[in-house]
């Protein structure tokens, strides 16, 4: 399906880079729906990225987001009602006092605001759309297409959710959400920026040339508006890992991102096991910092956290995040050495260890990856040099960074990718190469200085109990995987 229009670029660009902007399209196994204003619908879930690691529990969540239907009679839709951004909660009704009557749920549970998860049999997504006004907060939806694409070409440790591509009849949407999510934030000061996003979509729905601009929100027949389906879990972190947030929101935050426990120890110049000491020891020196992290924090603990800010940094530079602070979620794993290899499985509230060697984490989750992509965006991670501080990095994910900055640079199979994937514009596309080259550029300065150690691997620090840095080439690979 066609997404949006730039306009031709004119630039002394290699071919590939030159070619005139026209609608593009997202790329991948299409499931198409009819809804019942007659309107088609389509489900996307994208390609996979060239080189990526897809697990077969990411393959499961895909095919489960699209075979949801909308308009069948156990599915209810309900107006998201906090926080900053609109968004629809999709309700499975087939069991519980509303079973079958999704317009009743709609009506009665809906109407008390805030998730509806108790009146229901489960929650089974949400769908979130573009939103950027000068009243509301920014969210772009396809951002959390390129996340999940792209930690999965990382193989990230740091997990991000599976996400694919989904439009909705506008005008059956407004009826049954939009105008309740008016209705429901209006008048509360607190709901002023998600009152206003929801303003805002109720009256694109009703005139999409409203909206600008009006190909990031609705279909080229604008019978439709487009985003993604996602489910989200995890609870949300604390100082720890958010940081105080006590210097305003912007700037100041993003350097107090930057004096949580993990984020000193990545910055430090000592070996792994020292880097960790310092961090926590220069933490706990905040009061705040030193409430949230608690009693003893393990080394494991640290060396996961490390790694997974680490690439969390990585991947906000490369799309320009401008709202991660604040915004990172956690869930408990359990954490094991079985025979030589490092295992790890969910924990739940009245669990017992799997091992007597099992320790509890917190593994992090980035599930609000959504303003990202866009070039109006402020990319803070780049603003306020969190890639110079760094001193401790992961070799593979070094390597990974490298040949993807050499493909975008001959406009190889990823940059290809990347073009008719995701149906971003000229200027989406040309930011994402930029600051992956900066992103590279920034780290193999540091590497060729002699300031980076490639030590993050948690997993063999659980199996070995350290880490020797490896001896990396600052260029990367010789042959790209």
């Amino acid at each position: 399906m066609n997404l949006r229009i730039s306009s031709v670029i004119l630039c002394l660009c290699p071919l590939w880079l030159a070619a005139p902007s026209v609608w593009a399209e997202v790329s991948g196994a299409v499931t198409t729906y009819s809804s019942p204003g007659g309107v088609e619908e389509r489900c996307v879930a994208i390609d996979p990225i060239p080189g990526g690691t897809y697990s077969d529990a990411d393959r499961a969540e895909e095919r489960r987001l699209c075979a949801i239907d909308l308009w069948a009679p156990h599915v209810a839709l309900c107006p998201k009602t906090w926080s900053t951004s609109p968004g629809t909660l999709i309700y499975d009704v087939s069991s519980g006092p509303f079973a079958g009557e999704p317009a009743r749920f709609e009506r009665e549970a809906c109407a008390h605001g805030g998730r509806a998860i108790r009146s229901a049999n489960a929650e089974l997504a949400r769908h979130k759309q573009t939103m950027n006004t000068a009243q509301s907060s920014a969210t772009f939806s396809t951002a959390s297409l390129l996340y999940y694409h792209l930690s999965r070409y990382f193989e990230s440790t740091v997990n991000v959710p599976v996400a694919v591509y989904r439009s909705i009849d506008r005008e059956l949407h407004r009826q049954r959400v939009s105008e309740s999510g008016v209705s429901l934030t209006g008048g509360k000061s607190s709901l002023r920026m998600i009152h206003a996003g929801w303003t805002a979509l109720r009256d694109g729905e009703v005139n999409p040339e409203s909206y600008r601009p009006t190909d990031e929100l609705f279909t080229p027949d604008r019978k439709a508006l487009y985003g993604i389906l996602i489910m989200t879990s995890g609870s949300r972190y604390g100082s720890e890992i958010n940081g105080t947030r006590e210097s305003g929101w912007g700037t100041g935050q993003n350097l107090d991102f930057q004096n949580t426990a993990p984020f000193l120890a990545l910055r430090s110049e000592r070996p792994l096991r020292g880097a960790m000491r310092e961090g926590l020891e220069e933490a706990r020196m905040n009061p705040t910092l030193d409430r949230d992290l608690g009693g003893q924090v393990s080394e494991t603990q640290m060396v996961y956290w490390m790694r997974e800010l680490s690439e969390t940094v990585l991947l906000d530079f490369i799309f320009g995040q401008q709202d991660r602070v604040g915004n990172i979620d956690y869930k408990k794993t359990w954490n094991w050495v079985e025979n030589g290899e490092a295992m790890s499985r969910p924990a739940t509230s009245d669990d017992t260890p799997p091992a007597s060697s099992a320790v509890l984490l917190k593994r992090t989750w980035l599930n609000d990856n959504d303003a990202g992509g866009r070039p109006a965006y402020t990319d803070f991670a780049e603003k306020t040099r969190m890639l110079e501080n760094l001193r401790h990095f992961g070799a593979d994910t070094y390597g990974k960074l490298m040949a993807l900055d050499r493909d975008f640079a001959a406009g190889g199979p990823l940059y290809r990718y990347f073009r008719d994937s995701f149906g971003l514009s000229q200027a989406q596309l040309g930011l994402i190469v930029r600051h992956t080259a900066h992103a590279a550029a920034i780290l193999r300065e540091s590497c060729r200085g002699g300031k980076l150690r490639f030590d993050l691997d948690p997993e063999r620090f659980m199996i070995e109990g350290d880490v020797t840095a490896s001896d990396l080439s600052c260029e990367g690979p010789t042959t790209d995987s």
